[in-house]
């Protein structure tokens, strides 16, 4: 973190953005004009391994220096948003059987969210890494006219998140496990090759999207088969997860094996992006993930075979948008912000103040 960057002090009351991950936590400050007051990474240490206890306060830490960085007086801070990796109910009670950085016992059904409110003194809303980094993408597309229009957004990377946002507001669900894009069974026609094996995901389903767009699928599942249709391939060489990391560059070089895995990522994402054209009909599909950092170039075909592999009819295509993520590194603490902002917005127009 660069202190010498000018920050922004606040305009207005302001709400503060926290999002929670294996290793680090990532701050932000958002003011009620929809500036947010850093444009740069600000972390800490998580300490998500180390227990509940520690990392509330690491939490809570995140929060106090965040403050004094923008120099934004406590009294201004109205609300908290919070994110972190799932399963997680929509209230942050994290999963009786733990989740993706949560597999102490001392996590299973912990109330992350509850705990943070209670150590800081201000409501805390919640959402999942992925649908808080959908949610961010959705109103940086969207700018002004975001609380009148819907996305799907995929983001891919060791798995596949995302979500699904209408009027501007994630759609989390009755167990807050809506939008779990990952885990959607596709069908694999047009996807595979008549004699490759159907793919496996970690959470034990066939053929869902995950098993074949996220890094997983393609140290599990492509690059496996593929490499035994290229033998003499470079990568062939390398520890299956070593070449797995090493694939985009080599897409990004027009490679005929890697450019064999990414069509088959993106084909998977299109029919993904199939099941929620005739769900929810979204006004933009958003893709994130790795490939966004990707050369301009590769990143685009991508996306254009993302889009050709759509089945959209002629009116949705006339009406929808495909876009990249933009400041995904960003995304979840951005995201977090957007919640509580609305949050605290449709509370202060439900009390009438």
């Amino acid at each position: 973190m660069d202190q010498a960057e000018p920050v922004r002090t606040p305009a207005s009351w302001v709400v503060v953005g926290l999002d929670n991950g294996g290793t680090c936590n990532n701050a932000t400050v958002l003011d009620a004009t929809g500036q947010y007051l850093v444009d740069h990474l600000v972390e800490n240490p998580s300490l998500v391994t180390d227990g509940p206890e520690l990392a509330v306060e690491q939490l809570a830490e995140a929060f106090t220096n965040i403050l004094e960085l923008t120099r934004t007086p406590l009294t201004l801070v109205r609300a908290v948003g919070l994110d972190t990796p799932g399963p997680a109910s929509a209230t942050g009670v994290i999963s009786s059987k733990g989740a993706t950085n949560f597999n102490q016992k001392s996590w299973h059904g912990f109330d992350i969210r509850g705990a943070l409110e209670a150590r800081i003194g201000l409501p805390v809303f919640y959402n999942n890494d992925a649908n808080a980094a959908a949610l961010y993408a959705h109103h940086q597309h969207f700018g002004a006219d975001a609380m009148r229009r819907s996305s799907v957004a995929a983001i891919v990377g060791t798995g596949l998140g995302g979500g699904v946002v209408e009027n501007g507001r994630v759609v989390a669900g009755a167990a807050g496990m809506a939008g779990e894009l990952g885990h959607v069974q596709i069908p694999l026609h047009g996807v595979l090759e008549p004699d490759q094996p159907i793919p496996l995901c970690n959470c034990g389903f066939e053929g869902d999207v995950e098993s074949i767009a996220s890094l997983t699928g393609i140290k599990n599942n492509l690059l496996p088969y593929w490499l035994s249709k290229f033998p003499d391939h470079p990568l062939a060489a390398e520890p299956i997860s070593v070449a797995a990391k090493k694939l985009r560059g080599y897409g990004e070089n027009e490679d005929p094996l890697a450019l064999a895995v990414f069509g088959q990522q993106a084909r998977a994402i299109g029919k993904l992006f199939t099941i929620a054209a005739n769900f929810t009909d979204p006004h933009a599909y958003l893709l994130g993930g790795g490939v966004v950092e990707a050369a301009p170039k590769f990143r685009q075909w991508v996306l254009n075979t993302i889009r050709e592999s759509t089945a959209l009819r002629d009116e949705q295509s006339a009406a929808a948008t495909f876009a990249l993520v933009a400041d995904l590194d960003m995304a979840g603490a951005r995201g977090a912000a957007v919640a509580a902002l609305e949050g605290v917005q449709q509370r202060r127009s439900t009390d009438g103040r």
